[in-house]
């Protein structure tokens, strides 16, 4: 059986950098940090007191009635909001395709968990006078695979529509399940992406008290520094990115644009512990063997690499050691980069916004910083011979980039784009 081709034609970013895509790569590009002190609640008494927030948020002005976004939990709202914008830059004709052949596939790592907590703590406070009394859009706004769901029922998508969950893997993989479905010919087109929204008591006191995050209150802007010897956690991010993938003949038939093509991805598992990655990167060095595998390529083949950094001891050196495991020389002719150190980790929706970052990159031919390192904090453990493209974005022809997530639980997943030739 032949595979289909298949490229990207939409985009799609709410993101702590900006409420579009333009926004968003513009500071991105000029490395600018999504984090500051905590909004969404008071976070006086939590050891970590700052966050990436999405800022300026209105659904409203993102598409979505007001009565019905009270129905819908933060991360689905993201997700919609996402989705209208990669939809709206696909310029697709929604009356002239066949939305039997269309899907959704999100990925999302939490789901609702502000929904879950304010309705648990109602009836903590209430329930055993008056009895259980829960809303009745508590488990329709909660549970992780609803964004899919309300995406597809506002355009009528009728063709393949689930979540996938795999922690901060979790985009990624819905990333790699869309390609496979387009290439094997079950679907034309797939809104794929992921969301979050876990910026709450719960989410922020929960990863403290596995003592993952930055505790830099006094410098929240600097906090998350991949690669840095002072690193001491990551930063909490939230929001959605989404990407349109498409079947290269059916982009061509209605004169689609292009962004780059999608050609390969890989999974694989650590299978060492639930929630530190394997310390010498085996499945790290898996997953990019598979996905270069998958897309027929060779190391030398790839120009940059999103990586998944996370600003965390064990997690970077890591991913240094798996990169230049698997590249050998070229791992010193690549750029890589941790968006991460501006966006925060978007934790289910970390892939999907990374991905769309390296698309970018190779429409661009431009590389994203690492930023808020100095060239006095080394780790002794980090090869700084390879480019990390510390704290200024780099010109440099993108030929194919390849992201990287990594997931609590072992949970590996890559993808890889290339410019798109006809």
């Amino acid at each position: 059986m032949e595979l289909k081709r298949v490229v990207v034609t939409g985009l799609g970013a709410i993101t702590p950098l900006g409420n579009t895509v333009e926004e968003t790569w513009k500071n991105l590009v000029a490395g600018k940090s999504g984090a500051g002190p905590i909004t969404h609640f008071n976070a006086e008494k939590f050891k970590t007191q700052f966050a990436c927030e999405v800022k300026g948020f209105n659904p409203e002005e993102q598409g979505l009635d007001r009565k019905e976004a009270r129905k819908m939990d933060l991360y689905t709202q993201f997700a919609i909001a996402a989705a209208r914008q990669a939809i709206e830059d696909s310029q697709v004709d929604l009356d002239a395709i066949d939305k039997n052949r269309v899907g959704v596939v999100y990925g999302v790592g939490i789901g609702g968990i502000k929904t879950f907590e304010e309705e648990i703590s109602a009836y903590a406070r209430t329930g055993a006078e008056i009895g259980p009394k829960f809303g009745p859009f508590f488990i329709p706004k909660m549970i992780a695979d609803i964004a899919a769901g309300h995406i597809s029922i506002m355009y009528g998508f009728h063709g393949p529509n689930y979540v996938t969950t795999s922690a901060c893997a979790s985009s990624t993989n819905a990333l790699a399940d869309a390609f496979n479905l387009i290439r094997l010919g079950k679907a034309d087109m797939i809104v794929s992406g992921g969301a979050e929204a876990a910026i709450t008591e719960g989410g922020v006191g929960g990863f403290t008290a596995m003592k993952a995050l930055s505790t830099r209150n006094d410098d929240p802007e600097h906090a998350s520094r991949p690669f840095s010897a002072s690193r001491d956690g990551f930063v909490m991010g939230e929001g959605s990115g989404c990407l349109i993938l498409e079947e290269l003949e059916h982009a061509k038939a209605r004169g689609a644009k292009i962004y780059a093509e999608m050609v390969g991805e890989g999974m694989s598992a650590d299978a060492h512990h639930i929630t530190a990655s394997h310390p010498e990167g085996l499945g790290a060095i898996l997953v990019m063997q598979n996905a270069l595998e998958d897309a027929g390529m060779k190391p030398e083949d790839i120009d940059y690499i999103n990586v998944h950094g996370t600003s965390t001891h064990v997690g970077d050196i890591s991913e240094a050691k798996a990169i230049k495991e698997v590249f050998g020389e070229q791992a010193y002719k690549l750029n890589i980069s941790s968006t991460k150190s501006m966006t925060g980790h978007l934790l289910g929706a970390a892939g999907a916004v990374e991905a769309l970052a390296s698309v970018l990159a190779i429409k661009n031919d431009l590389v994203p910083p690492t930023i808020n390192h100095d060239d006095a904090d080394r780790d002794e453990e980090i090869d700084y011979d390879l480019n990390f493209t510390f704290n200024k974005a780099q010109q440099r022809t993108v030929r194919a980039a390849l992201s990287n997530t990594f997931g609590f639980g072992g949970h590996n997943a890559c993808v890889i784009f290339k410019k798109y030739e006809a």
